[in-house]
């Protein structure tokens, strides 16, 4: 009769909440009284993605009936038992919540009836069924919302947060929230303000990139942000917030969105129990204009990227995400960002760690990545060309507002438009990052590196086999001709042979130089809590970026239509972003064995160090998510080591790739005679 009754109360509430999903009321935390995790055993296999399940984990303990009511109100049900996913999919996910101590390993969790029986899954995977129903304990959810879905009324959910109402939705790997504002709408050439606009944000769909060349769908209308989350809070301790990941994209600063498919955070959230945060912010003449008017001072983007910052560490707790466990990373601009806010006053203390991948710095193009100019230097160079060739140079025009009187998609793509960081006095108030201790440094948890051959996509390829031809067209310095510190291949094509010293070079003067100096320096004088350096050895291109193709791509053989990674190719720029997000589309294919496999080890990785300040995986966790091949190719190589003292001269750089291993910094008779020497910094 007990049981009876029990299956009855499930069946009236099931009645009573059903009509919430459809179109009531959103659901929150707060309306079914416990926090939400979502469960994702993603092993980052896109082609059979859509053959694993995920589940909703609610908290709170409560009875069967109760429980059965809070999936309802989520459009679910109580996860039925399945043997299959329970053992291959759902073990991994609940010994993972005991190895985090949010249950004790004897736990129990409510599961949908087997007839009208009520049933309870342990951490082991066992079902059994409940002598009563009306026992406290948390409950599984089914999760129906399919991989890569769009939103949909019945996926929803809303967060709340300081007069906020959020919604967001949920797919198969994670919550979602994109298009949040978190400064009102700019007004061109002044610094962001924080958000005051509509207190309700439907944040169901990206919104408008910022204006940039080659684009006419831009609007200055752009600064939004988007998160990926597995954990929503209710009430949680501080101690279940995630750690989060702050990315600031690249593109020369002239173009970019954090809604770029390539940084989409589902896999960091799921696989690594991070929070993922993308940014836009505003770029090219509209970003970091500077003017002699004492007013328009520039860097605008950098402005914007620390009032995301700023509106992330007031309001991501309430999407499961830890202030204090920030980690800001970008790469190529983003990386250059990163370095500009670990000397930024305004930014020093809003993070805990930085990864800034494959930062510009040293010669050509490189050069004003890392070293800033002036205000007066800027306007010489950037502004009077950019007002001239929009009319705002005539007598007594009122430059500022002739410029904010200028369509923004001519701005963005005139011969010249402003994309440099300038010493501003207030977010930039040195030439370059001070690692030499004379200025402000965030003394911060660093991860930092480059790609092998990342300065190959930044120059042209050369027209025939002349290596002096080949190193003036690429701005290099012609005396490396001949020289044994820069030997030219002697293999059968001839313009290949030239390019392997041109771009050599321009990856040493351009990133590797300088790169490994900053991390040489920053440890000489004990500026970061630590600094982990690496040199990325595998690559799978971005079909957006692959300049002089196809020498960035794995040579294509019969044997290896695909690409044959065991072949020597150029490990470019951008080539090592698919790998840490995780986001090798469907589209694209496994060239081999290897790829998927390490993808899942940058993963893992990546975010290993945002969870514990340290790029080495701990075993145990390892253990707990079920995350074998990683486990086992990372037991078979030597520990990553960071950079120390004690090791400066011995083998301070983990060289990424299918073995890794701890090498020397690279290059360093190179980089002397190029002028920047590992004590460059000082």
């Amino acid at each position: 009769m007990q049981l009876l009754n029990s299956f009855a109360s499930l069946f009236a509430a099931s009645i009573l909440v059903v009509p919430l999903v459809c179109g009531l009321a959103v659901p929150s935390p707060a309306s079914i009284s416990s926090d939400l995790t979502l469960l994702y055993n993603n092993d980052l296999n896109v082609h059979t993605a859509s053959s694993h399940r995920s589940a909703l984990l609610l908290s709170s303990s409560r009875s069967h009936s109760d429980a059965a009511a809070a999936c309802a109100a989520l459009g679910e049900t109580l996860l039925p038992a399945n043997k299959t996913f329970f053992a291959n999919d759902l073990v991994p996910l609940l010994r993972y919540q005991t190895f985090q101590h949010n249950f004790p390993s004897t736990q129990q969790f409510w599961i949908a009836n087997e007839g009208r029986t009520c049933q309870v899954v342990n951490a082991k995977g066992v079902v059994s069924s409940s002598l009563t129903c009306f026992r406290s304990l948390p409950a599984l959810c089914s999760q129906s919302a399919a991989f890569q879905a769009s939103a949909q009324p019945e996926t929803s959910l809303t967060v709340r947060s300081h007069g906020l109402t959020i919604t967001g939705f949920r797919d198969q790997t994670s919550f979602k929230f994109f298009g949040i504002p978190y400064a009102d709408p700019p007004v061109r050439f002044e610094y962001p303000t924080a958000y005051t606009g509509n207190k309700t944000i439907d944040a169901r769909s990206f919104r408008s990139q910022c204006v940039q060349a080659g684009s006419t769908t831009g609007s200055e209308d752009c600064l939004f942000l988007n998160i990926w989350t597995p954990f929503i809070p209710s009430s949680s301790p501080r101690t279940q917030l995630k750690p989060v990941m702050f990315w600031i994209h690249g593109g020369a600063f002239t173009g970019g969105t954090g809604s770029d498919s390539t940084f989409e955070g589902s896999a960091l959230a799921s696989r690594g129990d991070v929070v993922l945060v993308t940014i836009n912010y505003r770029l090219s003449t509209l970003g970091f204009l500077a003017l002699d008017d004492g007013k328009t001072n520039g860097n605008f983007g950098i402005a914007d990227q620390i009032a995301a910052l700023d509106w992330v560490r007031d309001n991501i707790a309430a999407f499961g995400g830890d202030k204090d466990r920030i980690t800001i990373f970008g790469q190529s601009a983003g990386a250059a960002s990163v370095r500009a806010l670990m000397g930024s006053p305004k930014a020093i203390g809003k993070y805990a760690a930085a990864v800034p991948m494959s930062n510009l710095a040293g010669a050509n193009y490189a050069t004003t990545y890392s070293l800033y100019y002036t205000i007066p230097q800027e306007v010489s160079l950037v502004a009077d060309p950019i007002i001239a060739a929009v009319g705002c140079n005539s007598t007594g025009a009122d430059v500022l507002a002739c410029l904010r009187a200028t369509d923004p998609h001519t701005l963005v793509n005139l011969g010249t438009v402003a994309r440099f960081l300038v010493v501003d006095g207030t977010f930039i108030t040195s030439q370059q990052l001070p690692v030499d201790g004379s200025g402000p440094v965030a003394n911060v948890h660093t991860m930092m590196g480059f790609m092998r051959d990342d300065g190959g996509p930044f120059i042209g390829y050369p027209r025939d086999g002349n290596l002096t031809e080949g190193l003036l067209g690429a701005s290099l310095n012609t005396t490396v001709v001949n020289n044994p510190l820069f030997p030219e291949p002697s293999g059968p094509n001839v313009t290949t042979n030239v390019f392997n010293v041109t771009s050599r070079v321009t990856t040493d003067v351009e990133f590797r130089c300088l790169d490994q100096a900053t991390a040489f320096s920053g440890i000489a004088h004990n500026l970061f809590k630590s600094v982990w350096f690496y040199e990325f050895n595998r690559s799978y291109q971005t079909p957006g970026f692959s300049p002089n193709f196809p020498t960035c791509e794995a040579p294509v053989t019969d044997e290896h239509p695909n690409g044959d990674t065991s072949q020597e190719y150029f490990k470019c720029h951008s080539g090592e972003l698919f790998y840490v997000f995780g986001t090798l589309p469907a589209s694209l294919p496994y060239r081999d064995d290897q790829d998927l496999p390490f993808m899942q080890r940058m993963v893992d990785i990546w975010s290993s160090f945002a969870r514990a300040f340290n790029p080495n995986p701990d075993p145990a966790f390892l253990a707990a998510r079920g995350f074998t091949g990683t486990a086992q190719q990372l037991s078979r190589e030597s520990k990553w080591q960071p950079v120390t003292n004690k090791n400066l001269g011995g083998n301070p750089v983990r060289e990424l790739q299918w073995e890794s291993f701890m090498t020397p910094f690279g290059q360093q008779a190179q980089c002397e005679f190029l002028g920047f020497p590992l004590t460059f910094y000082g």
